[in-house]
């Protein structure tokens, strides 16, 4: 059986700033889904008892790129500044202009999207730089 080829639509994109909630952890890249679901899962039920919806998809954001110890921002985007509650932090994605790339699927198949944004990226000549 043949493999079914994906297809990506990338893009720049200038954005503002967007407050955010948001978890910061550390995690071995074999364990990001339990991470991930317990981190939106928190966020979200901090939102439902708080009356709030996001605006906005979920993100994970990489500091690094350790696939043993990667250091996280797991968040989601909010309507205003909330305030955060435990391991919830306020926080903002920062104003910018970056490439995107849309992925609709399991996570564990994100491997083509980084690779067809990378190619997007380096065929028009732009550089990867600052927080993933």
């Amino acid at each position: 059986m043949q493999e079914a080829t994906l297809a990506y639509h990338c893009e720049t994109r200038a954005q503002s700033a967007q407050p955010a909630l948001s978890i910061r952890a550390r995690a071995a890249v074999q364990d990001l889904p339990p991470v991930l679901g317990k981190a939106f899962a928190a966020i979200d039920a901090y939102l439902r008892r708080m009356g709030e919806k996001p605006a906005g998809p979920p993100f994970v954001a990489y500091y690094n790129i350790d696939m043993q110890d990667l250091d996280l921002e797991i968040g989601c985007p909010v309507a205003r500044r909330l305030a955060g509650r435990g391991e919830i932090e306020p926080s903002e994605i920062p104003a910018a202009t970056g490439a995107t790339c849309t992925h609709v699927g399991p996570y564990t198949a994100l491997k083509p999207a980084y690779e067809a944004l990378t190619a997007w990226v380096n065929e028009r000549g732009y550089e990867m730089s600052g927080v993933v």
